[in-house]
């Protein structure tokens, strides 16, 4: 049996301007997805994904002799994809499923799925240290994105992410802010679809000077000595990408009387917000019922 794990993702800064060249902090996770790896006798793949409690959220059986055919009537929800991205590494190494060998695949996850920390991610970066392929080139085959995720999920520090003339440039670092514990990780009820996110910004036309705007903010975040400049410059991007997308800002929809300053993740409206505050600042978000605020340092 052979163990793989990677570690789920948070996108500080840059969110969709990373796409575009922008230079984007991104923070690892303590929270990721493991994969167990066993040769069977039978030639056929057998899948089985745990989620956080230990609960089996998908499964399925494939004989080797169809793993990539894409023609499968009535195909689960979840095996379309994942029948996607095992192709995607056959196109990379073709010799990477035969008819003669097959396979036990246990994945489980850290945290709960609609947290949007990485399923996809974590899923292709494990999987690519399987096959001993590139996870950036398997992604680019498969679901596409910036690749800040798979940078992530391959390592144990902050990370500055950015593409350059379309290839990832990663710089591990240290980002050990000293007033950790006045941020908070606060999870919406949702989860939201990335794709959608995508597709929105870059219909937009209003982009010109963004993806500089955005790195300079990076930067300066990460000379932020004190949670006042580091709130600041959290309010500035914040300001930065809803002028940019044409979307109200989360704070505005959902916490409009919260003293401190709110700054969305990732894809805008779900998945976790950065809440910067003060000791009393958990009990206000559970109390508007959003019940999941997790302290920076439990989190990263």
């Amino acid at each position: 049996m052979t163990t793989f794990h990677s570690n789920g993702k948070l996108l500080i800064t840059g969110e969709y301007a990373v796409l575009d060249g922008a230079l984007a902090l991104a923070l690892p996770t303590r929270f990721g997805q493991s994969m167990e790896v066993k040769v069977i006798e039978k030639p056929e793949l057998v899948w089985i994904s745990f989620d956080n409690n230990n609960q089996i959220w998908f499964e399925t059986k494939i004989q080797m002799t169809d793993l990539l055919n894409d023609e499968k009537p009535n195909m689960d929800a979840y095996e379309k994809p994942l029948r996607s991205l095992l192709r995607a590494v056959a196109k990379i190494k073709p010799d990477m499923f035969n008819q003669h060998t097959g396979y036990e695949v246990v994945t489980k996850l850290d945290f709960p799925r609609n947290w949007g920390l990485g399923t996809s991610s974590t899923l292709i970066y494990n999987l690519a240290q399987w096959a001993g392929v590139n996870p950036y080139l398997l992604l680019e085959s498969s679901f596409g994105g910036s690749g800040y995720d798979i940078a992530c999920a391959a390592s144990q520090k902050p990370v500055l992410y950015q593409l350059i003339d379309g290839k990832p440039k990663v710089e591990q670092i240290s980002f050990n802010p000293v007033f950790s514990k006045n941020l908070f990780f606060v999870h919406l009820n949702r989860k939201q679809n990335s794709r959608e996110g995508i597709q929105h910004y870059q219909s937009l036309k209003n982009k010109r000077n963004f993806v500089q705007d955005i790195s300079i903010i990076t930067h300066k975040i990460l000379i932020s000595n004190t949670l006042e400049q580091f709130s600041e410059c959290m309010q500035i991007h914040e300001n930065r990408i809803a002028s940019t997308l044409q979307l109200p800002k989360v704070k505005d929809l959902h916490f409009s009387d919260y003293s401190g300053v709110i700054k969305s993740l990732g894809a805008w409206g779900g998945d976790f917000v950065l809440a910067a505050g003060d000791i009393d600042s958990p009990e206000y978000f559970k109390k508007k019922g959003f019940l999941t605020v997790i302290p920076f340092d439990e989190m990263i």
